[in-house]
């Protein structure tokens, strides 16, 4: 695909010219726009939403528009509208017109078929399929969260429903695992430190925040149980992170909460349901501890820590 610009061989001149020239190589698009490299060739290949530019070598390149449609393809895909359905409304009216009608219904489905037949790899398969299509924000807005809901529903009073819920749990901490540890390799820097704050074995969607964190290029590192508050200012101190993501579904023990937010000397972000459980006294502490801010989900915690500077 000679996209890769750690090739042996040095680039034609075509290619260095065009970036003289202000066009921007793949891997620098996928910085700039969060889309990575695989889903913008399968964009282009499969869909036909992006043609860039080739050079002799087949080096892809892109303009400033490329990237203004990237941006384009990305507001009408967290609309709702299907991958597939993206094209013929790239050059319509600016004005949103709902879709006759989207797939990710059909795709929660299919992965909750997956999940009540324990097929791990029907599971994956599908999923793969959805992130060579889909970026992080996306899948998470448009699919996983939903999915979660759903799920939740659908587990209440069901025979099977721990045996569904500690397989599908299991595949997801090893999935988006993988793909941080992953991702982690590649960047350098302080972590952002994400807990899992409650007595829950495991959180969903704290898995989520950190895919959501490190699909921005920044380095994550999740402890998957809560700490002692002394021990999780240590752990603050010796990665040296420039931000903590504290989530609970559950109550939180509000007289320690003072205590355990001063002794960390950087931003705190309280997450997950229990900042609706304690909705009145947590905003008062929002007002009394610098630093702290809080989220209700994955997307709103992204946010919150985007808005901070750290992508």
């Amino acid at each position: 695909m000679n996209d890769d610009l750690t090739m042996s061989t040095p680039p034609d001149a075509d290619y260095s010219k065009a970036l003289a020239e202000g066009w921007q190589p793949i891997r620098e698009v996928a910085r700039i726009t969060g889309v990575n490299a695989v889903t913008l060739r399968a964009w282009e290949r499969r869909y036909g939403l992006i043609i860039p530019h080739r050079t002799a070598k087949g080096h892809r390149l892109f303009s400033a528009e490329h990237i203004l449609r990237i941006r384009h393809i990305l507001t009408w895909l967290n609309r709702g509208v299907a991958v597939s359905q993206v094209k013929p409304l790239l050059d319509s009216l600016p004005a949103f017109r709902e879709p006759a009608g989207n797939d990710w219904q059909a795709w929660r489905q299919a992965l909750t078929l997956a999940i009540a037949e324990l097929s791990e790899r029907r599971l994956d398969d599908n999923f793969n399929q959805l992130m060579s299509m889909y970026p992080a924000h996306t899948l998470c807005e448009q699919l996983l969260i939903p999915l979660l809901s759903e799920l939740e529903q659908r587990w209440q009073g069901q025979f099977g429903a721990q045996m569904e819920r500690v397989f599908f749990s299991s595949w997801m901490r090893s999935k988006l695992g993988a793909r941080i540890y992953h991702n982690n390799r590649s960047l350098k820097g302080p972590p952002v430190l994400l807990i899992n704050h409650s007595t829950k074995h495991f959180e969903a969607q704290l898995w989520l925040t950190a895919w959501l964190v490190s699909s921005s290029h920044y380095p994550v590192e999740v402890f998957d149980a809560p700490l002692p508050n002394g021990e999780l200012a240590l752990a603050v101190e010796r990665l040296k992170s420039p931000a903590v993501v504290l989530y609970s579904s559950q109550t939180l023990n509000l007289q320690q909460l003072p205590k355990l937010l001063n002794a960390m000397d950087c931003p705190i972000l309280i997450a997950g349901p229990t900042v609706c459980i304690h909705s009145v006294e947590l905003a008062v502490c929002t007002t009394e501890i610098p630093g702290l801010f809080l989220a209700i989900d994955p997307l709103d915690a992204h946010q919150r820590l985007s808005q901070l500077g750290l992508f």
